[in-house]
């Protein structure tokens, strides 16, 4: 599995995991609030703030009804029409974005937002439901950037179509994102071991979009199963209006999310077993060794009366457990004090 860069950052299963603050349509489209949004995520320590860029007309058919879980009253067509982000603001954002140390992304979801941001955007984010779009995903391959895809509503066998078609296209800088389609998503459903499925099926690194509630537990589970990236939405206010504030993290959850993630991180190491300098002290004084239980002279036998196996605290050790049987039955060839280790010079 190949590790690749965007931007400054490495990302692979041996880097740190590229935390995603993704803002969306929670602008509500006021510029200020966007800024907002920058502020809180880079306050928060996260990698990137990502944005969603669409203009409706090329995502929904008209007259296209309305979707029962955002609970309003127009149609899906007038909800997005009422998100769309003004091209003009991409520029300012970018700007932005780079004053606070985060990187800028969006979500592109047709060819002309795409061209809109190509010049600022580091890597594309694939939504869920258009990673089967073919035509679109060969389209953002061909301007040689990493692709990040989300592959929520999709079957594994799609994934893997999907992942062809960009690998046939020319990508090899490639992330897939486990992803659940519903908003909010329920924790019994979010299904983080998919993170591992992902990453043995396609050989690349892999992640997590989480649209749940709790802004620890699936994404820390994540991180612990080797994701390269995670996403999760956050807003200023869940009170405000717009469809993705609900299941959205608040400033304080998403500085917990992070917090977790970097935790998480430090608490799995590198994998490597060795005694580490945080526990030398007890690494002279806790581990057993063979110890004298009373005073011994030289010429008197070793035996399960004068000789045990202790922890020397202050002493200085005396040869390891495994020896013991060996020395039971031996003759001590010098005096050997109470408490005093063993050593394989006080064995005649």
């Amino acid at each position: 599995m190949a590790e690749f860069r965007i931007g400054d950052r490495p990302i692979g299963p041996n880097e740190p995991t590229y935390v995603i603050a993704e803002a969306g349509s929670n602008h509500n489209g006021d510029l200020e609030i966007a800024k907002e949004l920058i502020d809180v995520a880079a306050d928060a320590g996260a990698d990137a703030v990502k944005f969603q860029t669409f203009r409706a007309e090329d995502m929904y058919v008209p007259e296209s009804g309305e979707v029962e879980y955002l609970d309003d009253e127009r149609s899906i067509y007038e909800i997005i029409e009422s998100m769309e982000m003004p091209y003009e603001w991409i520029p300012e954002l970018y700007d932005y974005c780079h004053e606070r140390g985060v990187d800028f992304l969006s979500t592109p979801f047709d060819e002309r937002s795409a061209a809109e941001l190509e010049e600022y955007v580091p890597v594309w984010k694939v939504a869920s439901y258009t990673s089967s779009h073919v035509p679109f995903l060969e389209h953002l391959a061909e301007t040689d950037k990493p692709i990040i895809m989300s592959t929520g509503a999709h079957e594994l066998d799609e994934v893997a179509e999907s992942v062809s078609v960009l690998r046939d296209a020319g990508v090899s800088d490639l992330v897939v994102l486990q992803c659940v389609a519903a908003y909010p998503t329920p924790l019994s459903e979010i299904n983080v071991r998919v993170v591992e499925t992902l990453q043995e099926e396609f050989d690349v690194p892999s992640g997590l979009s989480d649209h749940t509630l709790d802004p620890v537990t699936a994404p820390s589970a994540a991180v612990s199963l080797g994701a390269a990236v995670v996403e999760k939405h956050f807003t200023l206010d869940k009170t405000m209006e717009g469809p993705d504030h609900q299941f959205a993290l608040e400033p304080d959850e998403l500085d917990r999310m992070v917090s977790a993630i970097r935790d998480t991180e430090a608490a799995l190491g590198t994998g490597e077993k060795h005694v580490l300098e945080v526990e030398e002290e007890l690494y002279e004084k806790a581990r057993r060794a063979v110890h004298a239980v009373h005073d011994i002279e030289a010429g008197d036998e070793f035996t399960t009366e004068n000789v045990k196996v202790l922890r020397p605290g202050e002493k200085d050790a005396g040869l390891d457990p495994k020896f013991y049987d060996e020395i039971l039955g031996e003759t001590a060839a010098r005096d050997v004090q109470k408490g005093g280790g063993i050593q394989w010079d006080d064995v005649r």
